[in-house]
């Protein structure tokens, strides 16, 4: 940008007359780490009875909030809210336990006893927590991978060779028992990953971790969810067609699973694709007539549990099992059984696993906690929700359950119906009672083709993502790089992979913006002791003799050479080859050395423009290190032999500490802080210095003739 040429800058009376600013710090005073320690441990573990009650109260937010329910206000909407959650979740429930290898009744111990135990630990009023389907997703490839290497290689082949073998607990908790088939050994499986991500969660939350939450951002979650999604839908389309055959493990599954279908492509069931497409056809239009219409309808219609009754009605009178050998969910059985221990064995080959796994639902939860809190004006407490969610996995674990976390489409359903507290995740819960202990059996003809209906349906929000890329992209390149990467990696590569790929890009991309920051020139406004960039703003004055910069990131050991590369061009002028000059000709000149240093072609040169003095404008460097500091240490020393006096300004309290604790400060004195002539609060102070200091005396004014 052209600076102009239509700017007078005459000088300010009085302007080199003007005393600096001048504060005196407070020094932090330094306590000995056994005085910490002490003071830390009587903060943390001194007992009162407020405290007592406190903690208590922290533990179980049911009871602040119960005592204070506005019954007549929120009761209707919490009723309402729940019953329609709750029959939501019975088709859902049995639906996201296939995708997790289960029998169906486990998605529904699952949904009950998650519902029940958030509403006592939970600080959020409106999230659903339930079956999620990435979690399913996970916790499935966990327990195929395990059945795959305790030996059961085919749900088919196991279901043959133990029609007569009834479902019995591991015996010992420790190892499989003899009359262990392959569904008690995938629930041990799902139940132990489960068990493991709970301890990893309620660990976190001991140990105040719940900000790890701010790293997981946005467009990173979206982007795992998207990429599970489409491995999601690919792993479903074998039960839409009626295909039988395991699921593959390792990397690059999306692919190994499209291979695998259409190998088996021929075997397609007849009976399974056309209840797939006829479900399709209801579900898919009548799922977006709630969408559309979801601000005039008191609550959504349960269409999905409308296709349920009705397909699982025509697969019982039309015997599409034994007819058309159509898989069915079976045999689901009433009641609750009874607690089991976790296989402590096979916790260290799960534990990587579970741990994602714990990362992934507590991030889900947390944000979807904090997103409606923000909306309704009410705050959460991230520690808590990693006790609430941890809770959520331990405790239904011992009694055959696996992972849960909060759901957005339930959520979205359970605010719009009128929820206002947790009492609607009770009633919810008390609906997936009713359904265990008398409804649950009637579903036993359900075909498997019908639940992956459901699941892939909905994924249309996950899937919608698709279309926002463009616009993500024009928004924000960086976000829409982290999206794209965790969601190629998750779908493309390996789940678990594709939350780290997504952690790994987001570093980079904020590492990549420290290294793409530029040493920038700046001016001064008219009239006002205000600087910006030369390039950014027209009408701006530049200093006769002084070049003000700005370096706009912290100063550091990745980026500390870049800094001092940039600083070279903006200047015009590079020490090491100034220095390597001198160097050179005094080889060669061994005698005339001071003949030299008034020699112009090959004396080492100031900056163009005649400038003996350079303002960096610290505002934005948020902080240094060592490598930083001493990095501002070269520049000053390099630049003094040029001539040329180097000083900082406008830099905030903790960078002076990084500073002094540096060294950088030469004229240190007993008592006082060193910082005189080397540091200024204001770049006008720091200007003025550098001038009186070079005696500078320009013609013309204060100002260059350039805007």
């Amino acid at each position: 940008m052209s600076h102009g040429d239509d700017c007078s800058a005459p000088a300010e009376d009085g302007a080199n007359q003007r005393e600096p600013l001048i504060l005196e710090r407070v020094h932090k005073k330094s306590q000995s780490w056994p005085s910490a320690a002490s003071r830390q441990l009587r903060k943390h573990c001194t007992c009162t009875p407020q405290r007592a009650k406190a903690k208590v109260l922290g533990f179980l937010p049911i009871l602040a909030w119960l005592p204070r329910y506005k019954f007549k206000e929120w009761i209707l909407g919490d009723v309402m809210s729940g019953l329609i959650v709750g029959i939501l979740l019975v088709p859902q429930s049995i639906a996201y336990s296939l995708l997790a290898s289960q029998d169906p009744v486990y998605g529904i111990y699952t949904s009950f006893f998650s519902s029940i135990i958030y509403a006592f630990l939970g600080t959020s009023r409106h999230i659903s927590v339930g079956i999620f389907g990435v979690l399913c997703l996970l916790v499935g490839q966990v327990v195929d991978r395990e059945l795959a290497l305790a030996g059961y290689l085919s749900k088919s082949v196991a279901a043959a060779a133990a029609d007569n073998v009834t479902l019995l607990a591991v015996s010992g908790n420790d190892t499989v028992g003899v009359g262990c088939d392959r569904s008690c050994y995938a629930i041990t499986v799902a139940a132990t990953v489960t068990f493991t991500a709970g301890v990893y969660q309620v660990l976190m939350g001991l140990f105040q971790v719940g900000f790890v939450s701010v790293y997981l951002s946005d467009s990173l979650l979206s982007g795992f969810a998207t990429g599970a999604s489409l491995t999601i839908l690919t792993s479903q389309v074998k039960h839409l067609l009626g295909l039988k055959f395991p699921r593959p493990q390792g990397w690059f599954t999306l692919f190994k699973t499209w291979y695998s279908l259409f190998a088996n492509l021929p075997q397609t069931n007849i009976c399974d694709l056309i209840t797939s497409l006829v479900c399709l056809l209801v579900l898919v239009p009548t799922k977006e007539l709630n969408t559309r219409f979801k601000s005039k309808l008191k609550a959504p219609i349960p269409f999905e549990l409308f296709v349920v009754v009705v397909a699982t009605l025509a697969s019982h009178f039309g015997r599409f099992n034994a007819e058309y050998g159509s898989s069915v969910a079976g045999h689901i059985p009433t009641g609750f059984v009874p607690p089991q221990l976790p296989m402590w064995s096979l916790i260290p080959s799960v534990a990587l696993d579970a741990f994602s796994i714990a990362v992934v639902g507590f991030a889900i939860t947390v944000s979807l906690s904090e997103m409606f809190a923000k909306k309704h004006s009410y705050t959460v407490d991230a520690n808590q929700e990693m006790y609430a969610i941890g809770f959520c996995n331990i405790l239904p674990a011992f009694f055959r359950c696996f992972a849960t976390s909060a759901a957005l489409t339930k959520t979205l359903v359970k605010e719009s119906t009128g929820c206002q507290s947790q009492v609607s995740g009770l009633v919810s819960g008390l609906l997936l009672l009713l359904v265990l202990l008398v409804i649950a059996p009637l579903f036993s003809s359900l075909q498997k083709s019908v639940l992956a209906v459901i699941i892939v349906v909905n994924l249309r929000g996950a899937l919608r993502k698709f279309a926002d890329v463009p616009g993500m992209w024009r928004s924000n390149r960086a976000d829409a790089t982290v999206w794209l990467a965790t969601m190629a990696t998750s779908a493309l590569v390996n789940t678990e992979l594709g939350l780290l790929a997504g952690t790994v890009v987001s570093v980079l991309c904020v590492l990549g913006r420290t290294q793409r920051a530029q040493v920038r020139e700046l001016g001064r406004a008219a009239g006002r002791e205000h600087y910006e960039d030369l390039t950014r703003y027209r009408g701006l004055r530049t200093h006769a003799g002084v070049a003000v910069l700005r370096y706009e990131a912290p100063v550091y050991y990745a980026n500390q050479s870049l800094f001092k590369k940039s600083l070279s061009r903006s200047l015009g002028v590079d020490p090491a080859e100034e220095r390597l000059r001198r160097v050179r000709f005094e080889k060669k000149n061994p005698e005339g050395k001071e003949r030299a240093a008034g020699d112009a072609s090959v004396s080492m040169v100031a900056p163009p423009g005649g400038r003996r003095g350079v303002v960096l404008d610290c505002s934005a460097v948020l902080f240094l290190d060592s490598a930083g500091v001493e990095a501002l240490k070269e520049v000053r020393k390099d630049y003094r032999e040029l001539g040329v006096t180097v000083v900082l300004a406008q830099c905030s309290p903790s960078v002076l500490d990084d500073l002094d604790r540096g060294g950088f400060f030469r004229d240190k004195k007993e008592g006082s802080s060193g910082e005189g002539g080397e540091v200024f609060f204001t770049i006008a102070d720091a200007v003025q210095h550098v001038q009186n200091l070079q005696s500078l005396h320009v013609p013309n004014g204060d100002y260059d003739s350039r805007c």
